[in-house]
């Protein structure tokens, strides 16, 4: 499992690593705030385009292989930077790393689910999550370090390094997973699964999670920097949001696995948490900031796990792949939209409004769930 958590690892460090740094440390290939938003879309985007694609390439030749050669190719396109070092080369090394994530991302979920028992996928799902929190979290702070020291280069370089290192130890310690038999699928076959509640409605819990993890880092420093608070203070604040999250997830999965939770239960409240600390980031001052920071963790730490473990636990083995890719495609869109609405709100109003209108979505689909719960549906 430890190459697999690795995996979960590098795709996040890599993300956030290299999009804190690209404005301040790019000056030659970052020209406009519209350039800057593109570099930062790119990996998302190759993301959103390729891993229900890569997902379902896992189903027919095995997770194991796609996982490698996803790791070798982000080692790759890392390496394409250090190497050609131009603004050009930067957008193809970006599209390069994204597209090579869309591979091992959704290949390292579906690994972890086939590796491991239906009594422990709460607990398998949870540490997965808490590495790669881990990675977002060291992201910015380790990824400015090596900037600071060596430039954009060394960053790429380490990450380079990264992806061969973990592809390394995955094909030594990962065991071979053959794929299984599967009846032919229509695409209407496919699109009744994936419009199923037992897919739907842990795979919204997940782009609501992410939706919010995405404005919470994004937003949150804003508002800090609009109430007079520095540098120092809104970046304690993104890591107090990561850092709840990762101290949250396996504790979430273990009482999943105990039967202390119930993914239904659990999601439902994940989901309200998540809202209550949107709306504690309208609050002014610091106070409200780490309080946000610190809820919004928790609800996101909470939601992750089980999300992931209800996808796998309802998920036919030889379709796990097809799934993770659909359901890592979801998170994407929440990643997107979840800045997308805050911004177009504040826009018009206040980002104080932004904050409220992610908030009642949210709390609308944890009110939904609950009755949902309730009823026994």
């Amino acid at each position: 499992m430890w190459p697999l958590y690795a995996a979960g690892f590098t795709t996040a460090f890599g993300a956030h690593g290299i999009a804190a740094n690209l404005g301040a440390h790019t000056k030659g290939a970052v020209t406009s705030l519209l350039v800057l938003g593109g570099l930062l879309a790119l990996y998302d985007g190759a993301e959103v385009l390729l891993k229900p694609v890569f997902g379902t390439l896992a189903d027919r030749i095995g997770a194991r292989p796609v996982l490698l050669g996803g790791l070798a190719a982000f080692a790759a396109a890392s390496a394409l930077y250090v190497v050609a070092d131009s603004p050009g080369w930067l957008w193809a090394a970006r599209f390069g790393q994204g597209a090579a994530a869309s591979a091992f991302s959704p290949s390292a979920s579906a690994l972890v689910a086939r590796l491991n028992p239906a009594a422990k996928l709460g607990r398998a799902f949870g540490s997965y999550g808490f590495y790669k929190s881990i990675g977002y979290t060291l992201g910015p702070l380790l990824g400015g370090v090596l900037v600071w020291v060596g430039g954009l280069r060394l960053l790429f370089t380490v990450l380079a390094v990264l992806g061969v290192a973990v592809a390394v130890w995955a094909a030594l310690a990962v065991p071979a997973v053959a794929p299984l038999p599967r009846a032919r699928q229509t695409v209407l076959d496919l699109a009744r699964r994936l419009a199923d509640p037992v897919f739907l409605a842990p795979t919204a819990a997940l782009a609501a999670a992410t939706a919010a993890l995405s404005v919470g880092v994004g937003f949150l420093p804003v508002s800090g920097r609009a109430s007079g608070l520095g540098t120092v203070a809104t970046g304690a604040a993104v890591s107090v949001l990561a850092g709840c999250a990762a101290v949250v997830q396996p504790r979430a999965g273990r009482a999943l696995d105990e039967g202390r939770l119930t993914t239904r239960s659990g999601l439902a409240v994940g989901l309200l948490v998540t809202a209550a600390g949107l709306a504690c980031a309208m609050l002014p001052g610091l106070t409200g900031i780490l309080v946000a920071a610190a809820v919004i963790g928790v609800g996101t730490g909470l939601i992750t796990p089980l999300g992931f473990a209800a996808l796998a636990a309802n998920t036919p083995a030889e379709r796990l792949g097809q799934t993770m890719g659909a359901a890592e495609l979801g998170r994407e869109l929440g990643d997107a939209g979840g800045p997308l609405l805050v911004a177009a709100v504040a826009s018009l109003t206040t980002l104080t409004y932004g904050f409220g209108a992610l908030a009642v979505l949210i709390g609308l689909g944890a009110v939904i769930a609950l009755a949902h719960w309730r009823s026994g549906g």
